[in-house]
């Protein structure tokens, strides 16, 4: 098997690419324990999030934020470590998960 694309995609979304058997029912169950938006949602938050054009937000980081659902500036400080956002930025990305 070859690699030929990676791309960070929330946990909502790979429920779409596991499907259900007998062999992937780990998986299954993670999936549901730890996806707290249904696709749909996850995939509307995830164009929210990339509209914002900041260049300080990779993918990666919004698939942590479509999972965590951060509620305050400390939960996404724990998703952004390596930079610091502005009180502005933080703001706005709140803004933005609170709908969900």
């Amino acid at each position: 098997m070859t690699v030929l694309n990676q791309k960070p995609i929330p946990l909502a979304i790979v429920k779409e690419y596991v499907g259900e058997s007998e062999e992937k029912r780990p998986i299954d169950e993670y999936l549901k324990k730890f996806a707290s938006l249904p696709k749909d949602k996850a995939e509307k938050l995830v164009e929210e999030v990339t509209a914002l054009n900041n260049p300080k937000i990779k993918d990666a980081d919004i698939a942590k934020i479509v999972d965590l659902l951060p509620q305050d500036a400390a939960d996404l400080n724990k998703i952004f470590i390596e930079l610091s956002l502005s009180d502005d930025e933080a703001n706005q990305l709140l803004n933005i998960v609170k709908k969900y």
